[in-house]
């Protein structure tokens, strides 16, 4: 099969195209899938630059990185093959792949969860294999490409959103608007029957209301000249950082997920605990998450944002594209034409 292969921590060329690299094979449990589409994440970017380091590490996030891996959360495809456990009618179905593989055994143990194109290889490839478990079925007419828009952005909306509470009525502060999480953020913070209001560039201003921002501010505005929100919905981090917290009601809550403006924020410990905000961190899902929004996505809830779609042999252009943020919603490596 074709596989994009990132060789080691570094620049784009890490990654090194291979035309004929073994197709895998499904274990007990297991299926194997025939990738139709698969999008760009920042989980990609920060994976082949080492972003995650911390201390003396190799850059993952989790366990350290055993090179080469396949790259590549978001799938959309059909499973081609079944392992042992797994009835064969699946076989043909077509499937959208939850990225958290959970240890089977303790499935609530974080420590034991690892990623699709992290942990193990992913969807910048013909075929890939996982739990059986993690592929859901799904019959919404929409384009693989479309459905592989999903996964991992709004999945990490989705849980952002459950983990803050949101409730009806609610304003919801959303950085980073016009991105993958954020764009699904606003529209589901709509859909929760919320009051979304979008921090993005004044140029992306008129989309990001399109998806369902009643407002936009410029993501150098300062937010606390602004109606004091329930929650900020933050994917960003940087120097704006603390006035998301200061743009909070009091006993408001802020919930992270990424810090693409840079990692280190300052905080000033009065403005947490004066004014009883809840700070909360979002990376592993909730199992329940991806049966949610994969309802969602059933129900036309919410709706796909493709800004491009890019070849398999495209990863780089598909990657350069995505550094540079001058896009709305998701890229997409488009597979299906082999």
């Amino acid at each position: 099969m074709r596989a994009m292969l990132l060789t080691r921590h570094g620049e784009l060329d890490a990654l090194v195209f291979e035309s004929a690299w073994p197709t895998p094979q499904p274990g007990p449990g297991e299926v194997v899938i025939r990738v139709d589409a698969c999008a760009i994440n920042n989980t990609d970017i920060n994976t082949r630059v080492g972003w995650y380091a911390q201390g003396d590490d190799n850059g993952a996030w989790g366990e350290p990185l055993r090179f080469p891996i396949i790259q590549g959360a978001d799938v959309c495809g059909v499973i081609a093959a079944v392992g042992e456990g797994v009835p064969h009618e699946r076989v043909g179905e077509r499937v959208v792949i939850d990225p958290w593989v959970r240890d089977p055994v303790a499935p609530d143990d974080l420590d034991r969860a690892g990623y699709v194109g992290s942990e193990l290889n992913g969807g910048y490839a013909d075929y890939l294999a996982v739990p059986a478990i993690n592929a859901y079925g799904i019959s919404a007419r929409l384009s693989a490409v479309q459905l592989a828009s999903f996964a991992t952005s709004a999945g990490t909306a989705l849980d952002m959103l459950r983990r803050a509470k949101v409730e009806p009525g609610e304003r919801v502060l959303i950085t980073g608007a016009s991105g993958g999480v954020g764009s699904y953020a606003v529209q589901l913070a709509r859909a929760f029957g919320a009051i979304p209001v979008g921090v993005c560039d004044p140029s992306k201003a008129s989309l990001v209301r399109e998806f369902g921002a009643v407002e936009t501010i410029d993501r150098a505005a300062d937010p606390t000249a602004l109606e004091p929100f329930d929650v900020a919905v933050d994917v960003v981090g940087g120097p704006q950082w603390s006035s998301l917290l200061l743009a909070l009601r009091r006993g408001g809550r802020y919930v992270v997920a990424g810090a693409i403006g840079g990692p280190i924020v300052e905080l000033d410990l009065r403005t947490l605990y004066l004014n009883d905000l809840v700070l909360i961190g979002a990376t592993i899902t909730e199992p329940t998450v991806f049966a949610e929004l994969v309802e969602l996505i059933e129900r036309d809830v919410i709706k796909p944002v493709v800004a491009a779609t890019f070849a398999l042999e495209q990863v780089y252009d598909a990657q350069r594209m995505f550094v540079e943020k001058q896009f709305v919603g998701k890229i997409v490596l488009d597979l299906a034409g082999r």
